[in-house]
């Protein structure tokens, strides 16, 4: 292959490569917010679960809504227009902050997995997640933190 060939194979590669990395970036990183808390409610917009491609509106199964408040993020689910689990990400073993695989949350510490609903299925942890009351007004999830 000659210098002329290798530089334009090379340049290809890194366009696509990029490319590819923004895409990928652009979609995980849109599940995490940040988000204001008036006395001691977390105040999130429904619309943040909004995904609308075209003429086409879908839903994002969850939220992470970060606050510098917080000790640690909160995970929002979404199971239907009335139906929202918020939960603290923090393992109930010894509280590392949780990870979110799907509709699990995992402790990366020691493995510890809940469910959507931040029940225990499978320890070291022995206790179910923190979850927080959530209600809905005028298109704002309002989750109480007390």
């Amino acid at each position: 292959m000659d210098r002329k060939q290798f530089l334009k194979t090379c340049g290809f590669g890194c366009l696509a490569t990029i490319t590819g990395a923004t895409l990928l970036q652009s979609c995980s990183s849109s599940q995490i917010i940040s988000r204001e808390i008036k006395e001691s409610d977390l105040l999130v917009p429904v619309s943040d679960f909004i995904i609308q491609t075209g003429t086409k509106t879908e839903f994002k199964k969850y939220i992470i809504i970060q606050n510098e408040i917080l000790k640690a993020p909160i995970c929002v689910y979404r199971f239907n227009a009335e139906d929202y689990c918020a939960m603290f990400m923090l393992c109930t073993h010894q509280g590392a902050e949780l990870q979110v695989f799907g509709d699990k949350l995992q402790c990366p510490a020691h493995g510890s997995e809940f469910s959507n609903r931040g029940n225990l299925e499978s320890g070291p942890a022995n206790t179910d997640l923190r979850r927080f009351p959530v209600t809905i007004d005028n298109n704002i999830l309002i989750i109480s933190l007390k």
